[in-house]
């Protein structure tokens, strides 16, 4: 994206219109430009319309796949993030963000095992919720839109 997320997000939402008419909303294709959405709406932190947009994803990856499947597990996290990063999460956010992210280390574990990158992942970003849980309104938001950026962006390298 180079910086450009804003022409990227518009770029995706073309591909999304086409491939939900010509693939149908469950179509993995269309799921994965959806995915695509949701980061490029957390880059530009736009918590709101990435919520919306995970809560319209998720029912289509389980369709599709299960709640075991990568795509399914990488969409439960993006959502997590969502509720965890908003500015305007509140305590039921978090509580929410950490226990679909309890689920998420649980299947991974389960299905990728513990040595998979994707699992430590997981395992690294349930940890953060942890460990910030207290101090979400005292932390620096630049970090951690940095480190969302980065995390992300290592995420859907796998």
């Amino acid at each position: 994206h180079l910086g450009r997320h804003d022409e990227a997000l518009v770029l995706n939402r073309e591909v999304f219109a086409r491939r939900k008419v010509t693939l149908g909303v469950s179509h993995e294709r269309t799921i994965m430009v959806g995915c695509h959405i949701i980061v490029g709406l957390v880059e530009l932190e736009a918590w709101d319309e990435a919520k919306v947009a995970s809560r319209e994803q998720l029912p289509a990856a389980r369709r599709l796949h299960s709640n075991d499947h990568d795509i399914t597990l990488r969409l439960s996290m993006n959502f997590a993030v969502t509720l965890w990063r908003s500015p305007e999460a509140t305590r039921e956010n978090l509580l929410e963000a950490e226990a679909i992210l309890q689920d998420v280390v649980m299947r991974r574990r389960r299905v990728f095992g513990s040595a998979h990158p994707s699992t430590g992942h997981a395992e690294r970003l349930l940890s953060d919720i942890r460990g910030n849980f207290r101090l979400r309104w005292e932390t620096d938001y630049g970090y951690q839109k940095r480190f969302l950026v980065n995390f992300l962006s290592l995420w859907w390298s796998f």
